[in-house]
């Protein structure tokens, strides 16, 4: 059996980082790990190709190679998933669809021969069973949460390693807090399941043996979910093989405001090669807090939490949300004034989107407010429902609100704030490589010669020597991040 898998296109966002990948003449920031732990699912003796098509295109021959064409994606990737789906009825080719946005919008795929609805491990075998007796049928719907650690190590090895930014790996599935607007648990479930330790460091060693050196990312919905065992099992055994190993991995996660509380576990994040974290903050603005059920963040002063995490060597970066009921007409002024405060370079500020499935989506469904599916962007610029507030007023804000953070002299600004509370851990990791050089030379004529706002670009690199020396690079990947986020919003 011959089977294709293909990721669709991902369009040019904030998190696509497009813009950015140029400087270090790579195509995508990261892998579909969705995809490669499904073709670890698959039979052996199966033949399997993988088709990113942020890395490579896709061509009517390879579709024409495969049996089966299996496709997964999110809600962004709508228009390139049907595209794809398109082709294969076109070229008479069985195509098997899944992943999150499948299994919230099944009803839009009508070109998919079958559907995998949910987590893939244990439903996945009951329709290889049925493609090989010639008994498939339309849908498989996984009936709860699978135990991840059974979960297979990844096939790495399909993938143009060299054309990513990262690598891509997970401890957990799930979160434990019940925000509105939030899928998440929708599709994993408000209880982190996790790997054991001596499972998540095998498949860091499949990694590692491949050859894969520098950035990992850990997918988790909330890596912190399961603090227990985060901090008995899994950081001692990633401290005791990153310090063996001579940290060859710089890793990225996502985790809640709550690891500001415990101090203890910050360092020992930062002990095992974590540099960055991307938190939701949302909104500063309590009652919007309250209306989305966001209580992890209520009750603390979430500046210092934020320069709590920044004091102690790691990267803050911010998902901030307007357009919920309760904001009021100053939320725009507020947002701008506590990312500047904060230093939070990286700062994604979306308009609130009802995704399919969600307390969110139901509620305003409810209410009759919604106005169509989500596409999946929620900086596009564009609304699925009907807000409370004054629509142009609204949207004259968020505009207000993109362009004043992304210009270039506040932006600037706000990294020298970062660069002033952020504190480089003492651990030695990963050095100077000759990629790192060209991007720096490309950074000096993109954003220092031909760019309009140049002298603020000039400015930061002689404050950040003169200043922050050991501070340099890092100074230099968030300047290109600047550049990135401001061809984005020139398109909203």
């Amino acid at each position: 059996m011959r089977v294709l898998l293909v990721y669709p296109e991902t369009p040019h966002t904030f998190w696509s980082f497009r813009s950015a990948l140029k400087f270090i003449s790579k195509k995508s920031s990261e892998p579909p790990l969705g995809l490669l732990t499904v073709a670890a699912l698959l039979p052996g003796e199966w033949q399997k190709r993988l088709i990113d098509m942020n890395v490579t295109s896709l061509k009517d021959g390879d579709l024409r190679w495969a049996d089966w064409v299996f496709i997964s994606g999110m809600n962004i990737h709508k228009e390139s998933f049907q595209n794809v789906v398109r082709r294969c009825n076109k070229l008479g080719v069985k195509a098997v669809g899944g992943g999150p946005m499948c299994t919230t919008e099944p009803d839009h795929f009508m070109g998919l021969d079958h559907m995998v609805l949910g987590e893939a491990e244990e439903i996945l075998p009951e329709l290889i069973r049925d493609i090989q007796e010639g008994s498939a049928r339309r849908i498989y719907a996984a009936r709860g949460f699978p135990n991840i650690n059974r979960s297979p190590v990844p096939l790495y090895d399909l993938l143009e390693r060299k054309k990513y930014a990262s690598m891509s790996i997970q401890y957990s599935r799930g979160c434990p807090f019940h925000c509105e607007f939030c899928s998440v648990t929708l599709l994993n479930g408000h209880k982190p399941r996790t790997k054991s330790a001596s499972r998540f460091i095998r498949e860091l060693e499949s990694l590692y043996d491949l050859g894969w050196r520098g950035s990992v990312n850990i997918v988790d919905d909330n890596f912190i979910g399961n603090k227990r065992r985060i901090k008995t099992e899994l950081l001692p055994a990633l401290i005791d093989w990153s310090e063996k190993h001579g940290y060859p991995f710089q890793f990225s996660t996502e985790v809640s405001i709550n690891l500001a509380d415990d101090e203890a576990l910050i360092k020992d994040l930062v002990k095992a090669g974590m540099t960055t974290v991307f938190v939701g903050i949302e909104t500063i603005n309590e009652s919007s807090l309250k209306e989305c059920r966001k209580g992890q963040n209520l009750n603390r002063d979430l500046v210092n939490s934020v320069r709590m995490l920044q004091n102690h060597g790691l990267i803050v970066h911010g998902g901030f949300i307007i357009g919920f009921d309760q904001d009021p007409d100053t939320i725009f002024e507020d947002q701008i004034h506590f990312i500047q405060k904060t230093g939070i370079a990286t700062a994604m500020v979306g308009l609130l989107t009802a995704l399919s499935g969600t307390s969110l989506f139901h509620r305003l469904k409810s209410e009759k407010r919604l106005l169509e599916l989500a596409s999946g962007n929620n900086m596009d610029g564009s609304l699925n429902f009907i807000p409370k507030m004054n629509y142009q007023r609204l949207m004259a804000g968020y505009h207000s609100v993109l362009n004043t953070l992304y210009s270039p002299a506040v932006y600037c600004e706000r990294v020298k704030t970062f660069l002033r509370e952020y504190r480089v851990p003492k651990i030695q990791m990963a050095s100077v490589t000759l990629t790192d050089i060209r991007a720096f030379f490309r950074s000096l004529w993109k954003l220092g010669v031909l760019e309009k706002g140049r002298r603020s670009f000039w400015n930061l690199l002689f404050f950040t020597l003169r200043r922050y020396p050991r501070k340099f690079a890092l100074a230099v990947t968030l300047a290109i991040y600047g550049f990135h986020f401001r061809q984005v919003i020139k398109t909203i």
